[in-house]
């Protein structure tokens, strides 16, 4: 039941990536280009989802486990290390150069063709890479 939620999840996030035009890398380099041709559209996305996630996380935190696991996975770390410096930096200059991240990336695995795929699969051994490293 697990998976089928976590499938149903994804499916529905890559749906709302896709309706929203969040898996146009062309949408996230113009609301980079804050000199040029600017499109506010992804504030616009990302401050929804904000909203949306400031109201209800005080709600769903507050039950004692969610619905298909047996606990919360929330971050108990709260120093800054190199690795909190590091990542976000390295994934700020991907998602700048590319104009996609992990979510659009697999969304658009299937219909972008060929740059989406080598694109995703070096975005994945980077990440087995990065644990490794973290070892």
């Amino acid at each position: 039941m697990k998976l089928l939620f976590a499938l149903i999840s994804g499916f529905l996030f890559g749906i709302g990536l896709s309706v929203s035009g969040m898996t146009d890398p062309h949408k996230v380099k113009g609301f980079l280009d804050i000199t040029g041709n600017w499109d506010p559209s992804l504030a616009l996305v990302m401050g929804g989802a904000l909203l949306v996630g400031s109201i209800l996380f005080p709600y769903i935190t507050q039950k004692k486990k969610p619905l298909f696991e047996s606990g919360f996975s929330l971050p108990t770390k709260n120093d800054i290390d190199k690795f909190i410096i590091i990542g976000p930096a390295l994934f700020g200059i991907g998602w700048g150069l590319i104009g996609l991240c992990p979510g659009p990336a697999f969304a658009n695995l299937l219909v972008a063709g060929k740059p989406i795929v080598v694109f995703t699969l070096v975005m994945l051994i980077s990440k087995v890479v990065t644990d490794k490293l973290k070892t």
